[in-house]
């Protein structure tokens, strides 16, 4: 159903949730970024294993020191453990996956193999 409307079979997140994520392709790579705002990049993980791209993390929890000083009525800032795992397509180079988390964003970008790179053939 997606192939028709020109958005990518192959490559998935699955279910929704903390952080949100938005997955791009090139020719050369595939570009996933995490918004994960207020996250120390030593509670982070970035890891691939049989297709499977996961950033997994945690967020602590600020409420308990607000809520000794304020009556708390809404908390939607996310807290806790995450886990986000993306489905890559099979032409993607895992050895050489680059992550750089910036200004909140955590930015993954995943080559594909030589042989899937688009290649210009000329003309004798």
């Amino acid at each position: 159903m997606f192939g028709a409307l020109g958005m990518p079979t192959s490559i998935r997140a699955v279910a929704r949730g903390f952080p949100a994520v938005n997955i791009g392709t090139t020719p050369k790579s595939i570009e996933v970024y995490a918004f994960a705002p207020g996250i120390d990049t030593s509670r982070l993980e970035v890891s691939v294993d049989r297709g499977l791209l996961t950033i997994a993390g945690e967020r602590p929890s600020e409420s308990s020191e607000v809520a000794e000083k304020v009556s708390v009525y809404a908390d939607e800032r996310f807290s806790g453990s995450f886990k986000r795992v993306v489905s890559l397509p099979e032409d993607v180079d895992p050895s050489g996956i680059q992550a750089r988390y910036r200004d909140g964003v955590l930015h993954i970008s995943v080559p594909r193999s030589e042989a899937a790179q688009p290649k210009r053939i000329e003309i004798k």
